[in-house]
């Protein structure tokens, strides 16, 4: 189903659409941190690597809970856009030998995988509490603050080590 079919009529639909698709998206998180994890050398971008892909995995249960408390089947649906993020940064990754470089690529390949999930949990809850669904709000609430922590630590890390790194090199 494209996001703009005549299977969405109505807000509940677009609604679980959306969280369809950012089901999809941190399940091919899952299976893309391995490979980040592998090519990363920094130990700090590593061991958050490490950190995010454990909390990715708790994120698809809440995940499944909302799916259970909305009273829909828990699956996913295609999401491009999380398809293209990662494939362009398996790109760029797979094209950079010098490693402090590809540790600063890496780091903003992830950012830009928070940054689109943000945005969808951003909407996610909005949408729960509009159709009055402040369990499903709450569960994705928890989701967003750790998109936004691990936002926040990439961004630090990028700018104290991986970036002056990169640019020495």
């Amino acid at each position: 189903m494209g996001l703009f079919t005549r299977d969405i009529h109505t807000l509940d639909d677009l609604f679980v659409h959306t969280l369809r698709d950012i089901y999809y998206a941190e399940n091919q998180i899952v299976k893309a941190l391995p490979k980040m994890i592998s090519k990363a050398t920094d130990v700090d971008l590593k061991v958050s690597f490490e950190n995010h892909l454990v909390q990715t995995k708790g994120q698809i249960q809440r995940l499944e809970q909302v799916f259970n408390l909305h009273g829909v089947e828990i699956k996913g649906v295609e999401c491009p856009a999380i398809d293209g993020i990662i494939k362009e940064s398996n790109e760029i990754a797979g094209e950079i030998d010098d490693k402090d470089v590809l540790d600063a690529a890496l780091a903003a390949a992830a950012q830009a995988v928070e940054h689109y999930e943000i945005t969808r949990y951003g909407t996610l809850i909005a949408w729960a509490r509009r159709l009055g669904r402040p369990d499903c709000a709450a569960l994705l609430q928890q989701n967003l603050k750790e998109e936004e922590a691990t936002d926040r630590k990439l961004t630090e890390l990028a700018e104290r080590v991986l970036n002056p790194h990169a640019a020495a090199s």
